[in-house]
């Protein structure tokens, strides 16, 4: 691996010389644009827009452009002739608990690895911040931008990562919700049993990049000449929630089932379906009303099935009689399945009111 940047730390009047590595890689699928037609690749050409001559790497600088259009061209020389101390140093500013550092601020994070000499006192500084259990703010140059950043131990090394600075981070004000939105105690600790199920401790390990893996698999099976087999999308609510005590109480009860490792198909649905009991009345969310008919259904179905023993016997009595046992158990079926489509809220309010 490629240093980045070649310099030495200053701790006090410690110098410490270091090499500063990239700690992170971002993975993915690499696509190239091409013309659909024939496959070819698309290039692409640096042209000068004064003379329209193509122009190579090597001759191309940096400009600024001012306000009324003119350009300041700036070389390397210029870049390498300004007064930066942390050009070649990474200067200790200041020792802070890491956790009032705003997550926010952080950047980019680079690995530091000890030269030569270096080794006893970089293992010194290691060992004195995991003991102090702070963090060193410090100032460093990098691709010609300074910035603050946060050195700390990690797993044997030093970590330093790069942060942005005060004037670089949007105020959160503007997105905050304008209105006066009351909420109500229940629906807040219903929200926080909900938090409660899933926490955790943190393991990074346990989670999965899906949708590259499926864009793998995409490829894959256009390279054998498969096709992918489709994957059914989750429903769409469209973000409205009726009533809110009944769409936490089945986050909840879902999140259990998830944990338990049993099936969260039927109970927690089911469950959301009934009134609430926190001022829901009858109302319910969108979910649980489409889940509401399978209770009807089944009860319907279970109604007809009594008609029929019924006709069944009365069938061996008489065939005179058959077909008044037919139409009563016809009425019976469909009385039956009138009551059920109303019996289910009644009976969830009165064992709730028991």
């Amino acid at each position: 691996m490629q240093a980045i940047w070649k310099g030495t730390v200053s701790f006090g009047l410690v110098s410490i010389p270091v090499r500063l590595y990239a700690a992170t890689e971002e993975k993915g699928v690499s696509f190239r644009q091409v013309h659909d037609a024939d496959g070819g690749r698309i290039k692409y050409k640096r042209v000068c827009s004064v003379d329209g001559e193509e122009v190579a790497y090597r001759d191309i600088v940096k400009g600024y452009e001012l306000p009324d259009g003119d350009t300041i061209v700036l070389t390397d020389e210029d870049f390498s002739a300004l007064p930066l101390a942390t050009k070649r140093v990474i200067d200790v500013l200041q020792f802070v608990p890491l956790e009032q550092v705003d997550g926010v601020y952080l950047s980019k994070p680079y690995y530091l690895s000890a030269e030569g000499p270096g080794t006893k006192p970089y293992v010194l500084l290691r060992d004195a911040l995991e003991g102090a259990g702070r963090a060193a703010l410090v100032k460093v140059a990098l691709r010609n931008r300074e910035s603050l950043a946060v050195m700390r131990p990690k797993d044997g090394a030093l970590l330093v990562q790069t942060m942005l600075w005060p004037d670089e981070v949007r105020d959160a004000a503007p997105f905050a919700p304008e209105q006066e939105v009351t909420v109500r105690d229940q629906e807040v600790a219903m929200a926080q049993s909900y938090i409660e199920t899933l926490s955790g401790d943190f393991d990074p390990s346990g989670f999965t990049d899906d949708y590259r893996v499926a864009l793998e698999q995409l490829v894959e099976a256009k390279v054998n000449g498969r096709e992918v087999p489709e994957t059914e999308e989750p429903e769409d609510s469209g973000g409205q929630v009726v009533d809110l005590m009944a769409a936490l109480r089945a986050s909840v009860e879902a999140a259990q089932s998830r944990r338990a490792g049993t099936d969260t198909a039927t109970a927690p649905a089911a469950r959301a379906a009934s009134p609430s009991s926190s001022g829901g009345g009858t109302t319910k969310t969108a979910a649980a009303a489409t889940k509401a008919p399978a209770k009807s259904t089944a009860a319907a179905k279970k109604a007809p099935a009594r008609a029929a023993a019924k006709s069944t016997t009365t069938k061996s009595t008489t065939t005179g009689s058959t077909a008044a046992a037919k139409k009563t158990a016809t009425k019976k079926a469909a009385t039956a399945s009138t009551a059920a489509k109303k019996a289910p809220a009644k009976k969830t309010a009165a064992k709730k009111s028991a």
